[in-house]
């Protein structure tokens, strides 16, 4: 049976040059090499030096012999230091994040803290702002990541971005010849907007009050996707972040209108409970800041 002491002896003298210096690193003498080589030779039933020559010259079969010693004595090095390093527990963290987030900058967060915390599992909760509140006061979720709008004394927030958003319709919809318009002459036509589920929404909903911009016709769905998909179907004008958007208003599909007054941005904050603050949810909440950008889709 071939051994560690067998491939180290050759693996020194090809490397050092000699019998001798080979005795040296490894602390024996250099008969012992020798006899250890010897050893392996007998075992492959080749041999591994050209004994012919006054110095030690490897032979081309050695020359084979020692590159897979070479493999097999890293491995066995890396085995070792495997089996010495504590092991690391692994720590699952549950974020929260809104549709517009998974849609746009989530794929980089996730890899960026993977990257700076290699023990830490990411479980990713995509929802509603106010459903995300309850998950995080039910401590259903370790931090979330929405619309600054959710009050509470039992959270701390930081900023760490915000988030535009712009009136489209479908191409053609509004006969409006590229003017710009009034906020009120979208009156006209069915309002699509997020609801009161949606921190976005409970943002918009105050400032549609103020315009007084509230009547009948508006549609209301806590659901970024169905508000695109009604959107393209003609369905009603709606605002949209400009990123959820771009692929259809690249094929023609919608149109953006301007509109005055603009629309207000919203904040969006990493939010976590007061009472569950820590070094990691603190560093994750400043990768969240580092990352967040609603400008482009599935960023990586």
């Amino acid at each position: 049976m071939i051994t560690f002491k067998q491939l180290e002896s050759l693996y020194w003298v090809v490397k050092l040059g000699g019998f001798s210096q080979a005795a040296h690193k490894l602390n024996t003498t250099q008969s012992a090499v020798s006899k250890r080589v010897q050893e392996l030779e007998a075992l492959l039933g080749t041999p591994l030096f050209d004994r012919n020559l006054r110095t030690a010259r490897i032979s081309d079969k050695g020359q084979e012999v020692f590159a897979q010693a070479q493999k097999l004595l890293n491995q066995r090095d890396e085995l070792v230091q495997l089996a010495l390093e504590p092991a690391s527990p692994k720590t699952r963290i549950r974020i929260g994040v809104t549709e517009v987030t998974a849609m746009t900058w989530l794929p980089r967060f996730v890899r960026l803290i993977t990257q700076k915390h290699p023990g830490v599992i990411i479980d990713p909760d995509v929802d509603s702002g106010a459903m995300l509140r309850d998950k995080l006061l039910a401590r259903e979720l370790d931090l979330m990541i929405a619309a600054d709008t959710f009050r509470d004394a039992h959270f701390v927030s930081k900023r760490i971005g915000r988030l535009r958003l712009e009136w489209v319709c479908k191409s053609g919809l509004l006969q409006h010849g590229g003017k710009t318009l009034h906020v009120h002459d979208l009156l006209e036509h069915r309002i699509l907007i997020q609801g009161p589920q949606s921190g976005t929404g409970l943002l918009f909903l105050d400032w549609f009050k103020s315009q007084g911009l509230l009547h009948s016709e508006m549609v209301v769905s806590n659901s970024l996707v169905a508000l695109i998909g009604l959107t393209v179907a003609g369905f009603g004008v709606s605002h949209l972040p400009p990123a959820t958007v771009s692929p259809m208003m690249k094929a023609g599909l919608l149109e953006a209108l301007k509109v005055k007054p603009a629309l207000p941005e919203a904040n969006y904050a990493a939010i976590v409970r007061t009472d569950a603050r820590s070094s990691l949810t603190t560093s994750i909440a400043n990768l969240a800041q580092e990352c967040c950008d609603f400008t482009r889709l599935h960023q990586t």
